[in-house]
């Protein structure tokens, strides 16, 4: 299936509920007095657009607007993964002083057309598709992450996201028009089927091109060398927005990336196996970036104070972690990524929500605003956070352990016994930073000037599905992983 763009848009309600729900907002803005309601709708269109998107997975599968943009599987799992991601970061925001009387409609507006963006980031497949994606999302997102103008940090902050976005940026698209030249066409697929004839000229031109290209995905994903952005924005941007960069923004990044990567530049095999272009051993370099994202990420956490930063680092090392599906070539590989890409929404979203209750609570974001939570009134968040630093470390029974476990064995499977052994190694590292937020917790006496901890039922009651999602997905994960196959199935073809 292959429609026109008049044709498309009956497939594209995901988009249109967001794009409606985007300028009804902005316009609301101006009539109504009570402002929460603006969030509220915001909410119902995050959820609107997830339920629309599950209702594509009956459709039948194809191009749309004239190939530029895919719907299949893959597309159908991250527009639903994208809904709920920027749901959770309308509802954080409804709770957050940060943002009390911070222009909601404003907020709104660009938060729902960041969503937007990432939705095409997932299913573009097309050069120029993808890099108008890329740039909507990254230009809304250097709004969003100085949007308290009072905030010197956030201003700092964002200012640094605009400098090394726009560089990233730059050098995407000359890679791009370099593979455009080298292949004569934009589109992944035609890009893959022209290039797999060996050319001695192309050869070194064509590895550039793909390292340049490499620049504007790593700088998405908060891969090494391109992270330098990371930790300054989450720590300056507001903390919903910090959450939803972690989860929403990142998991497009890689949706982005593996399509590129695997339909432009690899070609599918038997058995489930991908081989690359004859010549472009491109999954060496990622297997580099991979040991040297999660070590850096892990070890420059150890060092952290202000929980926010090291959260970021966190998700730098994360990074690194779900990389090591990219560089197995093969369907094990992917399903790992897709699977841990959604446990890892439900406990990174988990502890920036967490994180978010202290901070409305005490207007701190250090590990010293952690101390004696447990025995201050904070019981039932110490709780939910434990269970989410454990998990992020990769302890059974949690989800984050199952999907360690899943990308571990497609790489054991491949024989990739370096990357294996870093990854455990690193994996042990970060236990200890994880374990010092539990330990601050529950093992740290309180002071009488530390303030008792009240828990709003808004912010309590999402820990506490996020908590349980992570323990149920840690015993019982069989659907999500047939879900992550599922996807997987058109996009093969």
């Amino acid at each position: 299936m292959n429609l026109s763009s008049v044709e498309s848009l009956a497939y594209s309600l995901p988009e249109l509920i967001l794009v409606f729900a985007t300028v009804g907002i902005l316009m609301l803005d101006l009539l109504i007095t009570r402002k929460r309601i603006l969030g509220e709708l915001a909410l119902c269109a995050c959820g609107g657009a997830a339920l629309a998107s599950a209702l594509l997975a009956g459709a039948e599968q194809g191009y749309l607007f004239n190939q530029m943009v895919a719907l299949d599987g893959f597309a159908i799992f991250f527009k639903l993964f994208l809904s709920l991601s920027a749901f959770a970061a309308v509802y954080m925001s409804l709770g957050s002083r940060e943002l009390d009387n911070e222009h909601p409609g404003e907020y709104y507006t660009l938060l729902l057309a960041a969503a937007t963006g990432t939705f095409y980031m997932a299913s573009a497949t097309n050069l120029l598709m993808a890099y108008l994606a890329l740039e909507f999302v990254s230009l809304t997102s250097y709004v969003l992450t100085g949007f308290i103008r009072a905030s010197r940090r956030g201003s700092e902050a964002a200012l640094k996201y605009l400098i090394y976005g726009g560089v990233a940026s730059g050098a995407m698209v000359y890679g791009m028009s370099l593979i455009f030249g080298l292949a004569g066409s934009l589109d992944y697929a035609t890009i893959g089927e022209r290039l797999l004839v060996p050319s001695e000229a192309n050869g070194p031109i064509l590895f550039i091109a793909v390292l340049l290209v490499l620049a504007g995905f790593g700088y998405k994903i908060s891969m090494v060398p391109f992270h330098m952005w990371s930790p300054d924005v989450y720590q300056g941007a507001p903390l919903p927005v910090t959450a939803y960069l972690s989860v929403g923004s990142k998991a497009a990044g890689f949706a982005m990336m593996i399509r590129f990567f695997y339909v432009a530049l690899s070609h599918a095999g038997a058995g489930g196996v991908w081989a690359t272009i004859e010549g472009l051993e491109w999954p060496n370099l990622i297997v580099l970036g991979s040991i040297i994202t999660m070590t850096l990420g892990n070890l420059a956490a150890l060092r952290q104070d202000n929980v926010k930063r090291l959260l970021a680092y966190s998700s730098i090392a994360h990074a690194g972690y779900i990389l090591m599906g990219f560089v197995v070539l093969s369907d094990a590989g992917l399903r790992a990524m897709l699977f841990y890409i959604a446990t890892y929404y439900l406990m990174n979203l988990g502890a920036f929500t967490v994180l978010m209750m202290v901070l409305n609570n005490s207007d701190r974001e250090d590990m010293e605003a952690f101390r004696g939570l447990a025995w201050r009134g904070g019981a039932l968040p110490a709780a939910a956070m434990a269970v989410f630093m454990f998990s992020l470390a990769g302890v059974p029974p949690f989800a984050g352990f199952i999907g360690k476990f899943y990308l571990f064995a497609a790489v054991i499977d491949k024989e990739m016994w370096m990357l294996a052994i870093v990854a455990a190694l690193n994996s042990v590292v970060s236990l200890y930073y994880y374990a010092r937020i539990v330990r601050t917790m529950y093992l740290d006496q309180p002071l009488k000037s530390d303030p008792v901890m009240t828990t709003d039922w808004h912010s309590g009651a999402f820990a506490g599905v996020l908590a349980v999602g992570t323990i149920v997905f840690g015993v019982y994960w069989r659907p999500l992983i047939d879900l992550a196959d599922k996807s997987l199935v058109f996009f093969r073809g």
